[in-house]
C-alpha cells in the first residue's frame, strides 16, 4: 500500500513537472521556437505565417479560434491575438507575465455589464472584448514591441 502511493505521487510529480516546464517558456517574451510548443499545447493547426516591416506573424486555429503570435526580426514574441468562439488559455500564451496578469486582474475592480477587459501591468497589456461567439483579445509587452511597430498592428 505504501509503495502504491509513492508511485503514485511520483507520477503526479513528474507529470506536474513536464506540464510546468512545457509552459514556462512559451508565450510571450519567449522566443520564435515556443510557437510549435504553444501550438501543441492548444492542439491547433497552423494557419499562416505572414511578414510586415519589422515583424512576423504566425497563426493558428484551433476550437473555432484564431490566435497570431507576433514575433520581432529578434526572434522575440512580443504580441498575442485572438479571435473566435472562446478565450484561449492565457496562462499558456502570456507565459512568464501570466501570474502578473493574473495578480492584477484579481485585483481589478469588478463592473458589471462591460465587456471590456483592459488591465496594464508594469510588464504587460491584456485587453479582451466582444460578446458570446465573438470574443477578441490582445495581449502584449511594450519593452518588446519593435521601433516602428504600432501596437494597434497587434490584432
Amino acid at each position: 500500500m505504501k509503495n502504491k502511493r509513492c508511485i503514485i505521487y511520483g507520477l503526479v510529480f513528474v507529470t506536474a513537472l513536464f506540464t510546468f516546464a512545457n509552459g514556462a517558456h512559451a508565450g510571450l517574451g519567449g522566443n520564435a521556437d515556443t510557437i510549435g510548443a504553444d501550438r501543441r499545447s492548444l492542439s491547433a493547426s497552423h494557419r499562416a505565417t505572414t511578414s510586415h516591416g519589422g515583424y512576423t506573424v504566425e497563426e493558428m486555429a484551433y476550437a473555432s479560434t484564431f490566435v497570431r503570435e507576433y514575433i520581432s526580426s529578434a526572434g522575440i514574441v512580443f504580441g498575442v491575438a485572438w479571435n473566435g468562439y472562446v478565450h484561449p488559455d492565457l496562462e499558456l500564451l502570456l507565459g512568464p507575465y501570466a501570474r502578473e496578469y493574473t495578480k492584477s486582474l484579481r485585483n481589478a475592480p469588478r463592473t458589471h455589464g462591460r465587456r471590456r477587459q483592459h488591465i496594464v501591468t508594469d510588464n504587460v497589456v491584456v485587453e479582451k472584448w466582444g460578446h458570446m461567439r465573438d470574443l477578441h483579445g490582445r495581449a502584449y509587452v511594450p519593452g518588446l514591441v519593435p521601433s516602428g511597430v504600432s501596437v494597434d498592428e497587434i490584432r
